[in-house]
C-alpha cells in the first residue's frame, strides 16, 4: 500500500487533486491507468488527471486513443478521472499539436512547450504565443511554463492566467536534479511570487510518469515555504473551486 502524504509544513490543507500524469500510453512512462488510479485512491486523492503526451512526442499514444477515452470510467477506486491531453505548443504562434475535433473530446486540456518539437522565437512572441494558447477555451493549464524550454514574460502569463483563469503550473518533475534544469527553481519561485503578488491561483503539478510519483510535490515545497504562499491560491487542495475557476464539468461519471 502507498501510504497517504503527510500533510505539508505550515498548513492543514491535504492535496486532493493532481490534474497533470502519465501511463504508459505516452511512451515513456510505466504504470498502466488503473495502478495510476489505483495510487491516487490510496493517497487520498479525489480528482486525477490523466494527461497523454501529444502526437509530436516520440513514440507517444495515437489519436485514435483520445478518440476511444469515452469507454473509461470517470470514477474509479472512489477517484474521479479526468481524461486529457498534455498538448505540444508547437510555436511561438500558438499552434497545437491535436486540432479541435480532438481537442473538444478531452475533459482537461494541458498545453506545454517541450523541446523536441518546439520552434521558439524571441521572449516576446513566445510569451504571446503562450498566451494565445491560454485563451482557447478548452486549455485549462500550461504545463511547466518556469522550466526554462522557452524565454517567457512570467508577470505577462500570470496576467494572462488571471484573465482566463487557465492556471500556470508548478511543475515537481522539471526540478528534478536528473533533468538538468538549471533555470527551473529560480523560474518558478518567480512565478510563485508573481501569483501571490497579483492573487492568482496555481497548480501544482507533479507530472508523475509512474504511480509512485503521484501526487509528489515534494520539490515544490520548499519553494511554497520560501514564498510563503498561501494554501488559498493552491488549487490541488479545493477541488470544487478548481472546477468552477477551471470550467471544466464536475459531473463526468
Amino acid at each position: 500500500m502507498i501510504q497517504q502524504i503527510e500533510t505539508i509544513k505550515n498548513t492543514n490543507r491535504r492535496v486532493l487533486i493532481d490534474a497533470h500524469t502519465h501511463t504508459v500510453a505516452s511512451g515513456h512512462a510505466y504504470s498502466s491507468l488503473q495502478e495510476m488510479a489505483q495510487a491516487a485512491a490510496e493517497r487520498g486523492l479525489q480528482v486525477l488527471g490523466i494527461t497523454e503526451h501529444g502526437p509530436s512526442i516520440p513514440g507517444t499514444c495515437p489519436l485514435l486513443y483520445f478518440k476511444n477515452m469515452f469507454v473509461v470510467p470517470r470514477l474509479m477506486y472512489g477517484v474521479r478521472l479526468l481524461m486529457g491531453c498534455e498538448v505540444n505548443i508547437l510555436d511561438a504562434e500558438g499552434h497545437l499539436d491535436l486540432d479541435e475535433a480532438y481537442l473538444e473530446r478531452l475533459d482537461i486540456g494541458i498545453a506545454g512547450i517541450h523541446l523536441v518539437c518546439w520552434q521558439g522565437g524571441t521572449r516576446a512572441e513566445n510569451t504571446q504565443g503562450v498566451i494565445r494558447v491560454m485563451h482557447h477555451p478548452r486549455v485549462h493549464i500550461i504545463s511547466h511554463p518556469g522550466d526554462g524550454t522557452a524565454e517567457l514574460d512570467f508577470e505577462q502569463l500570470v496576467l494572462a492566467s488571471k484573465q482566463t483563469h487557465t492556471l500556470l503550473e508548478v511543475n515537481n518533475h522539471s526540478l528534478a536534479p536528473q533533468r538538468h534544469k538549471a533555470v527551473a527553481r529560480d523560474n518558478n519561485l518567480a512565478i510563485l511570487r508573481l501569483c501571490k503578488q497579483h492573487d492568482v491561483p496555481v497548480m501544482l503539478g507533479s507530472d508523475a510518469h509512474v504511480s509512485f510519483q503521484i501526487a509528489d510535490y515534494e520539490r515544490i515545497y520548499p519553494l511554497l515555504q520560501e514564498t510563503d504562499f498561501p494554501d488559498e491560491l493552491i488549487m490541488n487542495y479545493w477541488p470544487e473551486r478548481f472546477f468552477d475557476y477551471t470550467g471544466i464539468m464536475n459531473d463526468i461519471v
